[in-house]
């Protein structure tokens, strides 16, 4: 019996702590920093990372810092829609490495949650990280894409209580995303004993893999939080590499 979409991303992530380390999930918004290098773009941070993570682009990204902004306004003035990446992702070779959508809930509320999963599976996508949608309210989606094997990754920060936690970790699916600081991405993030004692409790909690996200820029801020975490999640940086017309797979090569 073959593996549902979401089982791929728990076990991407676990065989990186196999090879004793922690995984790499590589972020990129969609059709940025041109639309006709997605492609490329994709195929070359899959060869890299453990898991790719994908921005869809939207108006008002409120959990992203000035990079992610950035990539998001000129992806939407490159056209980039939706379909579009579906269509793109399904149509570029990146082997076995899993692809999520990082997506706020209006476009995929605009694009129908009657269609979006069976879609979604079908160009390949694994899962999906909704920063604005909040657990309480996020029965119907979470239906939707569970009928298509798809996960729905929760979010947690420094600041979630203990119960609320408890909540996410039993109901977490591919992995955890745990913030690192409260605040928007981007930001170089120092990582004191406090962060990693977080990381630990919200791995405790969790029945998945933890992926710390939000700052991470170097390769000792990686060998930091190796032990607290199963992986962490590089955006803002490797959105900067790109722009800069950069080697995604030298930079995160460089972060193992």
């Amino acid at each position: 019996m073959s593996a549902l979409p979401r089982e791929t991303i728990t076990a991407a992530i676990r065989a990186a702590g196999r090879e004793g380390r922690p995984a790499l999930v590589g972020f990129l918004t969609a059709g940025f920093p041109r639309r006709e290098r997605f492609r490329e773009d994709l195929a070359a941070v899959a060869a890299c990372a453990d898991v790719v993570e994908v921005g869809v682009p939207f108006t008002d990204p409120m959990a992203d810092g000035t990079t992610i902004q950035r990539a998001s306004f000129q992806a939407l003035a490159n056209g980039v829609t939706l379909p579009w990446i579906l269509e793109e992702i399904a149509a570029t070779a990146r082997g076995a490495t899993p692809v999520l959508l990082m997506s706020y809930l209006n476009p995929l509320l605009a694009y129908g949650l009657s269609r979006l999963p069976r879609d979604a599976a079908a160009a390949g996508v694994a899962g999906f990280i909704v920063p604005d949608l909040p657990f309480e309210e996020s029965a119907e989606i979470a239906a939707a894409l569970d009928a298509q094997g798809l996960a729905l990754v929760q979010m947690v920060t420094p600041v979630t209580p203990a119960e609320r936690l408890a909540r996410l970790g039993a109901a977490a699916q591919g992995f955890v995303y745990a913030v690192t600081m409260t605040g928007t991405t981007g930001k170089a993030a120092a990582v004191p004993d406090d962060v990693l004692a977080y990381m630990d409790r919200v791995r405790a909690a969790s029945r998945v893999p933890v992926c710390a996200g939000f700052g991470i820029r170097s390769r000792e801020q990686v060998a930091r939080f190796a032990g607290h975490v199963d992986g962490v999640v590089v955006g803002s940086a490797l959105v900067e590499v790109l722009e800069r017309g950069e080697d995604p797979r030298a930079f995160l090569a460089a972060l193992r």
